[in-house]
């Protein structure tokens, strides 16, 4: 008759060969082989076992051998995720963005998964989708145990918002604070590129180039939206050449998507002579004025230059390829998981408070989209 062990294995009487307990070989043929098992097969305590599996305390050379050859005779397999959750770990991160088909966000994911499975991570993606909801889940810590740390790219949400709900999971956040005055009462790390200044760069060069009458695609009302900061760059670039933005060419949109960019251009085709160059506040914008402006006649970049954000591959490829800022996405993804990693394991600063504010470097990539007029 079978019967079962501490385990809830089942174990069959008889099934032993010389020299090895019964119970150990019915581990074997049921699949379910325990560290006991083990240990009565070598004749030692399960603790001698765990330090052989752990490399932990002090085994002579001949048991760990033997207990080594009797690990592959039986076919036994740590149980990793309860030794993970005993460390109070799970080595899994969790990669919340707001769009997974986003060009900028799904390759930044393909990298974080990279760099974070080089350090021993696993991660999970959620999809935020900007639903208030789900990010505010999210800023909560998802009140799982799964999950180590968190690295967070928000947009219905603010950093200072998130500071006030999130709970203990170790959190990085991606993107635009909404207070550069740094308050430490947020207690969250933070990385991003300088967007003020990099908007500034890419409006310098179409004003080098010798254009004058530029538009903004892109504005948002928020300050911890991207295209805030990046309006603020636009405007201080005229302002240092004593140029003056036309406030009706500072064109707000829905979304940073292709059909936004479409339709920021379609509605401004009646008066379109009027600029000579489009600064879009990111690559899926600048792609859908590209298509916009070729459909209806307008040469690029000999009657509007076009300018985009992110260096996502389809405006390498483009018609013509599109002139860019680049973030350093590697940076971006390796300074994101080494913070959080470093909360989660118990190293977040010389203070112990978390707060950390990390600037990435980014590219002007010129390209044919703004070639000299």
């Amino acid at each position: 008759m079978a019967a079962q062990d501490e385990r809830g294995a089942t174990t069959v009487p008889g099934a032993a060969s010389p020299g090895v307990p019964g119970r150990a070989r019915a581990g074997r043929g049921s699949g379910r082989v325990g560290i006991k098992d083990v240990a009565a097969a070598v004749g030692v305590s399960w603790k001698t076992v765990s330090n052989v599996v752990n490399g932990t305390g002090r085994v002579g050379d001949e048991t760990r051998a033997k207990v080594e050859a009797m690990i592959s005779e039986l076919g036994y397999r740590p149980n990793l995720a309860g030794r993970q959750l005993r460390q109070g770990r799970t080595n899994t991160l969790a990669l919340a963005v707001p769009w997974a088909h986003s060009p900028y966000f799904s390759l930044l994911a393909h990298i974080v998964i990279d760099v974070a499975g080089a350090r021993g991570y696993r991660v999970l993606i959620e999809e935020t989708r900007t639903d208030r909801d789900v990010e505010l889940q999210v800023a909560h810590g998802f009140r799982v145990q799964a999950i180590d740390g968190i690295i967070f790219s928000p947009l219905a949400l603010g950093p200072a918002e998130i500071a006030e709900v999130r709970g203990e999971t170790p959190m990085v956040l991606l993107g635009e604070r909404d207070d550069p005055g740094h308050d430490r009462r947020w207690r969250t790390d933070h990385v991003s590129i300088d967007n003020v200044r990099a908007a500034r760069e890419v409006t310098e060069h179409l004003l080098a180039t010798g254009r004058r009458r530029l538009a903004f695609v892109g504005a948002e009302s928020v300050a911890d939206r991207s295209g805030t900061p990046r309006l603020q760059g636009f405007k201080e670039a005229h302002a240092a050449r004593d140029l003056e933005v036309d406030p009706r060419w500072i064109v707000p949109v829905a979304q940073f998507s292709r059909e936004d960019g479409m339709r920021a251009v379609e509605s401004s085709l009646p008066r379109i002579d009027q600029v000579d160059g489009l600064v879009c506040a990111n690559d899926e914008l600048a792609l859908g004025a590209l298509y916009a402006l070729r459909l209806n006649g307008v040469r690029v970049p000999e009657d509007v230059a076009v300018t985009g954000w992110d260096n996502t591959e389809d405006g390498r490829f483009s018609n013509p390829s599109l002139t860019t800022i680049a973030p350093d996405l590697q940076a971006i993804a390796e300074t994101a998981v080494d913070r959080v990693i470093a909360q989660v394991e118990g190293a977040a600063g010389g203070d112990g408070e978390r707060d950390v504010d990390v600037v990435v470097p980014h590219r002007l990539l010129v390209r044919e989209s703004s070639r000299s007029a």
